[in-house]
């Protein structure tokens, strides 16, 4: 396996992914105090649309790519821009009704999550079907989704 191989623990890993976004909204309910000057780091720079979209992104590629896997087909390969593009969409204002929705999206990302993580056996999350990482080591790598609203922090 590679060394960015997702390093997991005994913890659920529907908790995992339902931590993340719980951190992911509780960063979110600042933002609507953004100046409207995108933050740059790394090589990108971030907005609060930006940081919810991505971590939106995310949940969605990876969730079909369990669901393709688990019907014996190949996923969609990734056409996601992913956090190199910043759209005008997300240099729009973040307002209450943005967070409103952030909050309904995410938090129906994370009962789907709950939902499909929970209906797999023990055996299925560490030996999933199909090529990549087992359901469990994906279920961690989403933790790592965190880095799209710490990108951005607290205002």
């Amino acid at each position: 396996m590679s060394d960015d191989t997702p390093k997991t623990d005994d913890r659920d890993p529907a908790e995992v992914v339902t931590a993340m976004i719980d951190h992911v909204l509780r960063l979110a309910a600042t933002w609507t105090a953004w100046d409207g000057h995108p933050r740059p780091v790394d090589d990108r720079v971030y907005t609060p649309h930006k940081s919810i979209r991505r971590t939106a992104d995310h949940l969605v590629d990876h969730l079909a790519e369990i669901e393709s896997r688990l019907a014996g087909v190949d996923p969609i390969p990734d056409r996601w821009h992913a956090s190199l593009v910043t759209t005008a969409a997300d240099l729009a204002p973040f307002t209450e009704e943005d967070l409103d929705e952030a909050r309904s999206r995410l938090t129906r990302l994370g009962r789907i999550w709950t939902v499909r993580l929970n209906a797999l056996t023990p055996d299925q999350l560490d030996h999933s079907p199909g090529h990549g990482w087992t359901f469990r080591q994906i279920a961690f790598h989403l933790a790592g989704s965190t880095y799209y609203a710490d990108a951005l922090g607290a205002f």
